[in-house]
């Protein structure tokens, strides 16, 4: 495994000098980190200059830095690599919750309510450490509404709601999951311990960097979960938005520094109403708004007319983007596209099979931000779904078992189809383009 990255390296170090573009993004890490991200008339701005970004999701970077259990040398060149394609906002989960079964992310930050694994919050400090020497920011979900890290599900489990309905069992469907997971947001000690996971995580200080987390410019935003949705029908918008509401407060008061967002993925986090997803982000501390697209998962795009459905693809996500930036300008905020994935040829996860359809997406989506950067608009950034590095695939199975490398794709989905890894030089170098044209635009 260290020979094929030895190999890798040597590979894209020749790709990247090769590029047309020579110019370089590795910061001096010697040059103190910059201020705090603050938002102002619908932007984003460091030190009163404008920022704009195209980063990507790296949920299971805490898992690499952790002493033990980690792999540091490859976390340090994951970011190393992010870092020369210009790469400095990253998305990351802080930790999962339950016992890693079937289909959930294994070793967990909380194996237990309230118990924590030691081991993985040095992880996460290494992780926001190293992150700092390279002035990248992050940004970190707390919660989860779907089952692979544990999430809201596990801490009903926790609380006496019975056996979670894994909607990757046979025995269980999508709908038993969702009626399920909706009674988070009236279980009271299962709000209670998910409060009490906040102010610890917010509260923590870093032992690498001797910082507190809510004092550390390197937290761009808080996210309340990856994406918190109301669930089944619209009833539950009156117990979903009372408890959006006081994580908001709380985190407010705790971190009154760094920025909130809720980690939605527009109006498909609320039953395809964008009114209700106006409505629910009015509160002033939510200081931008999140959109979330899946053009394979969403039926926009099918294996079976990939090219024809990739123009159609690139059109629904133009539509959707255009709506949302919509309701970002009326409420005065920024908004970021913070997922989209888009798998390989013929929903491949072979590391050689071909991406050029993702890099038409991604080159479409890209266009975007980098317009809104040039006319100063309230699209500010984005966070693809997933950056893999140097994970390998198991050629052996599909969905992730424990022992194999962490990639993009969560543990329930076939592990490399959506990932961008280290080897996909056409989409890394798509990135590191884009990157430059924003420094340059600054």
């Amino acid at each position: 495994m260290k020979y094929k990255i030895v190999v890798l390296k040597l590979v894209m170090i020749l790709f990247f000098v090769s590029c047309k573009s020579t110019s370089t993004i590795i910061v001096n890490n010697n040059k103190k980190t910059a201020g705090f991200v603050k938002v102002k008339d619908a932007q984003f701005y460091i030190d009163d200059k404008p920022y704009y970004f195209i980063g990507a999701n790296y949920w299971y970077g805490p898992l690499l830095g952790a002493k033990n259990g980690g792999n540091r040398e490859r976390l340090i060149n994951e970011l190393n690599l992010l870092q020369e394609v210009g790469i400095n906002n990253l998305r990351i989960l802080v930790g999962a919750e339950g016992d890693g079964g079937d289909y959930k992310v294994y070793p967990a930050l909380q194996p237990k309510q309230g118990v924590y694994n030691e081991d993985l919050l040095d992880g996460l400090d290494f992780l926001i450490h190293e992150m700092k020497k390279r002035n990248m920011y992050a940004v970190l979900y707390l919660n989860n509404n779907w089952i692979w890290s544990g999430g809201m599900s596990e801490y009903l489990k926790w609380n006496g709601y019975g056996e979670v309905p894994n909607p990757f069992l046979e025995e269980y469907s999508w709908d038993d999951y969702m009626t399920y997971a909706r009674q988070f947001h009236s279980c009271n000690p299962c709000m209670e311990a998910y409060y009490k996971h906040i102010k610890y995580i917010i509260g923590r200080t870093n032992k690498y960097s001797g910082v507190k987390y809510a004092e550390d410019s390197t937290v761009m935003s808080w996210q309340v979960a990856n994406e918190p949705r109301v669930l089944v029908d619209s009833s539950h918008e009156k117990a979903f938005g009372a408890w959006l509401n006081q994580t908001v407060s709380i985190i407010e008061g705790l971190a009154p520094n760094q920025l909130i967002s809720t980690g939605a993925e527009g109006e498909r986090s609320y039953l395809d109403d964008i009114s209700m997803y106006e409505r629910l982000h009015k509160n002033k501390d939510i200081d931008y708004l999140t959109m979330h697209m899946w053009p394979k998962n969403w039926g926009w795009y099918k294996v079976d007319n990939e090219k024809e459905t990739l123009k159609e693809s690139i059109k629904k996500a133009h539509n959707y983007m255009d709506k949302h930036i919509a309701v970002a300008d009326r409420l005065n905020k920024p908004i970021v596209t913070s997922e989209f994935g888009f798998p390989r040829a013929k929903e491949s996860n072979a590391t050689y099979a071909s991406v050029e359809n993702r890099d038409y997406f991604y080159s479409s989506v890209i266009n975007k931000v980098l317009n809104s950067c040039k006319a100063e608009k309230s699209l500010a950034g984005l966070n693809f779904w997933g950056f893999g590095g140097f994970g390998m695939p198991n050629p052996n199975h599909e969905k992730w078992e424990k022992g194999d490398d962490f990639t993009g794709d969560p543990p329930q989905e076939p592990q490399g189809l959506n990932t961008v890894f280290a080897s996909d030089f056409s989409t890394l170098n798509i990135i590191k383009k884009a990157n430059i044209e924003i420094r340059n635009l600054k």
